[in-house]
């Protein structure tokens, strides 16, 4: 992947500061960063001198990423993640730092796909802010697909548009799925999953090679859940009963990441959790600290490979996380 294509400002800059750190605080070898970091050592020696010139080098590194290094190693291990981005807390505002967060989705994701590609989604606020930030003048020859069924009404939530708009700026080719997220009985649920037409989408979700999902949180007054489901909006005490503290792929889960006590969990038509964990690769794209505890939650699950957020969200899941190490867990239903 090392061909010296110009990157992105925040990516190189992430890129130059992760090298930096790598050579002179973890004292590894130019051959070593090269290899962990899938660049060539020319390439490495050359953006420890761009690192130097541009003043990031002292005694110590100065860079806006600092906080964000430290905080992508620790998020990974709480979550046993391969891939973890933080993006700088700029704007004051959880809008513009999910416009932040998306933007860094878009050149993560960019860095990461190839000819050939699958690309299976949801919708979701944090989805829609990448795909609405992502920018590049290079075709990808990629398909992509839902991940779940769909829900008309907001421009978020109806997964086949945001799945058309991602695939039209990558130059790809977008399915749809023509079924609801929610079939009215378990029973109805079966038919639609068994349907050609349904089942040919989630078979290419099944196979695809990078999953983007948004992690939906529960006891936000905003939450996208809502949207998803506006059926149990004046229902909450039995989310609240249920022990649900986030959602994923519309899967309501509890505190330790396993589906919640909550009936309408089996009327999704849409992957399952398990089929979610088997994807190479997988990541959330998640801001605010309304997303702390739902992030949280997911991540005990270990459904995902990747995480795009900004530095509080991710302190925040950090914190949190380390509150519940050693409680005693509630027993499933």
């Amino acid at each position: 992947m090392d061909n010296d294509i110009e990157l992105p400002p925040f990516t190189l800059t992430r890129q130059i500061y992760r090298v930096l750190v790598m050579y002179y605080l973890d004292g590894k070898k130019q051959s070593d960063i090269a290899e962990i970091t899938h660049l060539s050592v020319a390439t490495v020696n050359r953006m420890i001198r761009q690192g130097r010139d541009s003043g990031m080098v002292e005694i110590t590194i100065k860079s806006p990423f600092l906080s964000a290094h430290q905080l992508e190693r620790d998020l990974a291990m709480v979550g046993g993640l391969q891939e973890v981005i933080v993006a700088p807390n700029i704007t004051g505002g959880d809008e513009g730092d999910l416009q932040v967060v998306g933007a860094a989705a878009a050149e993560f994701l960019l860095s990461r796909i190839k000819d050939g590609d699958v690309i299976t989604l949801t919708g979701g606020k944090g989805v829609s802010a990448m795909v609405d930030a992502l920018s590049t003048a290079r075709k990808f020859r990629v398909d992509v697909v839902p991940a779940l069924g769909c829900v008309q009404g907001k421009h978020y939530t109806d997964v086949n548009h945001v799945a058309s708009e991602l695939a039209a700026k990558l130059g790809g080719r977008a399915y749809q799925i023509h079924a609801p997220l929610f079939a009215d009985t378990p029973e109805q649920r079966q038919m639609l999953m068994d349907m050609s037409q349904v089942h040919h989408i989630l078979q290419q979700a099944r196979d695809a090679s990078i999953a983007i999902v948004g992690l939906g949180s529960i006891h936000s007054s905003n939450s996208s859940y809502y949207d998803l489901n506006p059926s149990v909006l004046h229902a909450s005490a039995s989310v609240e009963s249920s022990g649900a503290r986030s959602e994923l792929l519309a899967h309501l889960l509890d505190e330790q990441g396993r589906p919640a006590c909550f009936t309408d969990n089996q009327r999704l038509v849409s992957l399952t959790l398990e089929e979610l964990r088997k994807i190479p690769f997988s990541f959330a794209v998640a801001a605010g600290s309304h997303k702390v505890e739902p992030a949280s939650s997911v991540l005990r699950g270990r459904y995902l490979k990747g995480i795009v957020t900004d530095e509080s969200t991710a302190a925040g899941i950090i914190e949190y996380s380390q509150t519940l190490n050693g409680q005693q867990e509630t027993p499933v239903c």
